[in-house]
């Protein structure tokens, strides 16, 4: 895992928004859009941001493109904060 890409593409609330709405279920581009007020171009730059990530998965039906989470990035971010996380706790302790 790229944690850098990774908390790069999460450093943004757009990007942040996106994954949260996409927790829902996949959705296409223009749903997601609906949900911002900002440009499709913008949107669709954010999506290539969370995919160069590994955070989100795309898949092509027709002329659609589809957008979901890719949870095992998710959860790997997850078990690297816990282990950061538990380490600060150890020291605490000694």
């Amino acid at each position: 895992m790229a944690i850098q890409q990774t908390l790069r593409a999460l450093a943004d609330p757009i990007r942040r928004e996106i994954l949260a709405i996409l927790k829902k279920g996949r959705m296409s581009a223009g749903d997601i859009c609906a949900h911002f007020d900002v440009t499709g171009a913008s949107i669709s730059r954010h999506l290539s941001v969370l995919k160069e990530a590994d955070l989100i998965r795309d898949k092509r039906e027709g002329k659609f493109i589809f957008y979901e989470l890719n949870t095992s990035v998710l959860e790997d971010v997850m078990i690297w904060i816990s282990v950061l996380k538990g380490d600060e706790e150890n020291d605490k302790k000694e």
